[in-house]
């Protein structure tokens, strides 16, 4: 018997509910959508009482597990203390969890601005970096995603996440360092991989800008592009780029901060990089809404102009970040995701090797994805494999999300406090949702 079956009374009402009055485009996975009632740890329960593993902690943002007790306690002592103030009024939480942020942060990154998405942090990096070079463009690369605010749009290179025709001035596009499928094959060595990609950038600085851009902008490892990796020397190299040119770094860190590309705190620094400027956001507060823009001094003084944010640095949340900071360096979440990661990528190389339609491992640390492809001699996309393969999952019981430009990437991100026992008993699930799409065809 399948895990899954048809939905309780409960379920059913939840659900029309939700068709009834929230957007259409609120679209959940699956084709039977999981009503989630409670959850703890890498353990949630929907609204029938069934159990499921959870591998992609609400997109990677339940970064200690769903509930950890050291922020739910915090949260509790904090609501009853003082819940709202604005950025208008000072507290120590906001200025306690900035000192954090600074100490974690790579290089001279010291001042920090926080919002409540990632969307927000990424709009005040680019208003940020504008101000600053007194410059208007900006280089995003394509794959990448930024969040779901019109400028956030107009620096996605995702169709599917453009719903109206975006634009926005001085943004423009270079080809993502996406090795895969890179146009030079896979006869070409890393290097030349490498070095496609940055003689691309330097041509599209020299050809779609005005050759003085104020910012390149890129996510560490593409999150929703299905968890692209570059080559070890592009950021290095792409960052000096843009700095030859007058413009600044800045890295998005939404999705690979705070441990979970293992070994460091930070993605970009297994390269060996200092941005200009960090945006953060996701697992930083275990759940609760906080986007945090953090930038070197000098750049972050040259902001005058009034601004304010009425959720942005709110006392509640701003426990849950220093809750949560202080349970990662505690528990060392950059160890454990390096030690968890690698088990997960062997036991996806070993499904890879019986399953010829999963075309490529890849990631870092607890940030690892298959990418799914037609058949053994072809690498095209296969969004029907990886459709297949999320529903296969939920009926054995474990959550997976979905990537790339055409959905064709099965991603993988759990809570970092994940242990060797539950990644085990994760990847059981997954051969054995792998082996019910052998099945389908």
């Amino acid at each position: 018997m399948p895990l899954v079956s048809a939905e309780s009374a409960s379920a059913k009402a939840i659900l029309d509910e939700h068709e009834a009055y929230l957007f259409p485009a609120v679209k959940p996975l699956y084709r039977r959508p999981v009503v989630i009632k409670s959850a703890q740890g890498v353990w949630v329960t929907d609204a029938d009482g069934r159990d499921y593993l959870d591998l992609f902690a609400g997109v990677l943002t339940t970064s200690l597990g769903h509930c950890h007790p050291a922020v739910v306690a915090r949260v509790q002592e904090q609501v009853a203390t003082l819940g709202h103030t604005s950025t208008l009024y000072v507290t120590e939480n906001q200025a306690s969890a900035a000192r954090r942020l600074n100490d974690m942060t790579p290089g001279d990154l010291q001042k920090s601005y926080f919002t409540n998405s990632g969307s927000e942090a990424v709009e005040t990096a680019i208003m940020l970096a504008r101000v600053y070079t007194g410059r208007h463009e900006i280089v995003a690369l394509r794959h990448g995603y930024s969040g779901r605010t019109a400028l956030a749009t107009a620096l996605t290179a995702h169709a599917p996440w453009r719903p109206v025709p975006t634009s926005a001035s001085g943004i423009v596009h270079a080809a993502s360092p996406y090795t895969y499928r890179s146009p030079l094959g896979p006869e070409a060595s890393i290097q030349e991989h490498e070095d496609f990609f940055i003689h691309d950038l330097e041509e599209t600085l020299d050809t779609m800008t005005d050759g003085k851009p104020a910012a390149f902008f890129a996510e560490t490892i593409q999150g929703v592009g299905g968890y692209i990796v570059p080559p070890p020397g592009y950021f290095r190299r792409a960052a000096a780029l843009i700095r030859e040119r007058g413009g600044l770094f800045i890295c998005d860190e939404v999705q690979t901060g705070f441990g979970r590309t293992g070994g460091k705190w930070f993605g970009i620094e297994h390269w060996g990089v200092e941005p200009d400027i960090m945006v953060m956001a996701k697992g930083i507060a275990s759940g609760f809404p906080v986007g945090a823009t953090i930038a070197r001094a000098e750049i972050a003084d040259a902001w005058t102009a009034k601004t304010f944010s009425t959720y942005g640095g709110n006392p509640i949340c701003m426990a849950a970040v220093e809750a949560t900071l202080h349970v990662m360096q505690q528990e060392n979440t950059p160890g454990i995701s390096e030690a968890r990661g690698r088990q997960v990528r062997k036991g996806l190389e070993a499904l890879r090797a019986r399953h010829p339609w999963i075309g490529e491992a890849r990631g870092m640390g607890l940030i690892q994805a298959i990418e799914l492809v037609e058949g053994p001699e072809s690498k095209t996309p296969s969004p029907r494999k990886a459709s297949q393969l999320l529903e296969a999952a939920r009926e054995e019981g474990l959550l997976l999300g979905l990537g790339g430009l055409h959905g064709q990437v099965v991603r993988i991100g759990p809570s970092m406090l994940i242990t060797a026992n539950e990644v085990e008993e994760g990847l059981a699930r997954l051969a054995r949702a792998c082996a019910r799409v052998d099945g389908a065809g």
